[in-house]
């Protein structure tokens, strides 16, 4: 099992991202453990608040450090990522030599009810990602129209198809995480033994 910090570029409850992020998690069971990282309350990115970090600032440094992976869900605003998404990704990157992302791997999707499903969105991730360090899983690639009765109120990915390869994605994005973390054991409950001291 490995711990993956999540990073959905939308804020709204009802987002599709949110959405696909969630289906992602239930193919993933007993793969993969999503740890959805809030990023809706970090300030804009200033140099000068390194003096006295903010404690999200703190919070979210220490959330990707402690996951084995990161994984962005993503809509598509103007043919780029939003701004909430940009900033989160700049404040773990610094200060200058102490990137968090550094060897971090991780994985990018996004959903949009568009056909071209945040693919421009995605491009501009993928020239970001890599130069403050992740190390970004190339494919396969998640390009996702959110159409309606596409993923169900439960999470469940409807077309069989598109689970099918969503399921791929899944094991692929798995073994590329392994490459760089050990799996972490499932934690179990304590086995009371009668007698024992």
């Amino acid at each position: 099992m490995y711990r993956v910090a999540v990073f959905i570029g939308s804020t709204r409850p009802t987002s599709s991202n949110l959405k696909l992020a969630k289906a992602l998690e239930k193919l993933a069971a007993g793969k993969l453990e999503f740890d959805y990282v809030q990023i809706d309350n970090l300030p804009f990115y200033d140099d000068a608040l390194w003096n006295d970090p903010p404690a999200e600032v703190i919070r979210l440094k220490r959330e990707i450090s402690d996951a084995d992976a990161v994984l962005f869900v993503t809509p598509e605003y103007n043919r780029s990522i939003p701004g909430i998404l940009k900033n989160a990704i700049d404040w773990p990157s610094r200060p200058f030599g102490e990137s968090v992302w550094t060897d971090k791997p991780g994985a990018i999707a996004g959903a949009t009810g568009g056909v071209s499903g945040t693919a421009a969105a995605q491009m501009h991730l993928r020239s970001i990602l890599p130069v403050v360090g992740v190390a970004l899983m190339g494919r396969p690639e998640v390009y996702f129209q959110s159409r309606p009765g596409a993923i169900d109120d439960a999470f469940n990915i409807t077309d069989e198809k598109l689970r099918s390869n969503l399921l791929i994605w899944v094991d692929q994005f798995s073994k590329w995480i392994g490459r760089f973390a050990e799996p972490r054991a499932a934690e179990s409950t304590p086995v009371m033994i009668a007698g024992a001291a």
